[in-house]
């Protein structure tokens, strides 16, 4: 994701531009803090839109109005991208970025669907609309909260990844004995390995769709420890996650304000005077 503290040297003598990258990068005026509200109403309402266009009734009888008013948002939010463009230093790194990326592919699907005519291509149509959806990523982008949670997962990602290399590992191996149990029973869904992990995983998430079940007693005993497995391995994760943003919650968020004394740039967001040298802010 770019970063908002490398605004473009010509921002210094053109207040335009100025202004209107701490409008859309920085969440400290008011004005900046209204286009994050709007921005959020618009995502909802475009998002909205693209479901009211998966349900057929509502399609057959305002198919017309939902299409002009998805014409509407991928206007603005085509507007909104060129700015983004327009005001960031290094406008490649923007582009190219997870938020830049998402905030490309939640206007393109609509232009594509002007190069893609023809009864033949409707499928190949309903595929871009869905990518619409990615509208929804762009919220995280505006809710300064939600960078709490985000660094949270960041700061438990080994720890979930070595937990669910053992989950995996633990299914493989519950899988491959239940198929090998399984296998030889006639009618048994147990028909390959792969299908025997799967079901692995639905049993020790406690999912349990039905589609698949053990048929004898040594298969329903080792069932039977997966389901019991299953309840202590679900709150690991999650014990993880919550210990990881309690520690995020305690620090002291950091703005992007630079001290006209000393130069420092990084203050706590209800700081008055520069915590390096004292200068007021």
């Amino acid at each position: 994701m770019d970063n908002p503290a490398e605004r473009a040297p010509e921002h210094q003598g053109d207040s335009l531009k100025e202004r209107l990258w701490r409008i859309i990068f920085l969440s400290e005026s008011g004005a900046a803090r209204t286009f994050d509200v709007m921005l959020l109403w618009l995502i909802s309402g475009s998002v909205l839109v693209v479901m009211l266009e998966s349900v057929v009734e509502i399609e057959a009888r305002h198919g017309e109005l939902l299409h002009a008013f998805e014409w509407i948002f991928t206007i603005l939010f085509t507007i909104e991208y060129a700015l983004r463009v327009w005001v960031v230093r290094r406008k490649s790194r923007y582009v190219f970025s997870f938020f830049g990326i998402v905030d490309l592919l939640s206007i393109l699907p609509t232009y594509l669907e002007l190069f893609v005519a023809g009864s033949g291509h409707f499928i190949i149509i309903r595929i871009l609309r869905l990518l619409r959806m990615f509208r929804i990523l762009k919220m995280v982008h505006h809710m300064s909260d939600a960078n709490i949670l985000v660094n949270a997962l960041k700061a438990s990602r080994s720890k979930i990844a070595v937990f669910m290399f053992g989950v995996m590992s633990v299914v493989c191996i519950e899988g491959t004995l239940m198929y090998t149990i399984e296998s030889r029973v006639e009618g048994s869904g147990f028909t390959s390995i792969p299908q025997a992990i799967y079901w692995g995983i639905v049993t020790i998430t406690t999912v349990g769709y039905g589609d698949i079940a053990p048929v004898t007693v040594i298969g329903k005993v080792l069932a039977s420890v997966m389901m019991l497995t299953g309840f202590a391995i679900i709150a690991v994760p999650t014990g993880i996650v919550v210990a990881d943003l309690h520690h995020e919650m305690k620090q002291v968020p950091m703005d992007t304000r630079k001290c006209d004394g000393c130069g420092h740039e990084g203050h706590d967001s209800k700081a008055l005077f520069c915590k390096m040298c004292g200068h007021k802010l």
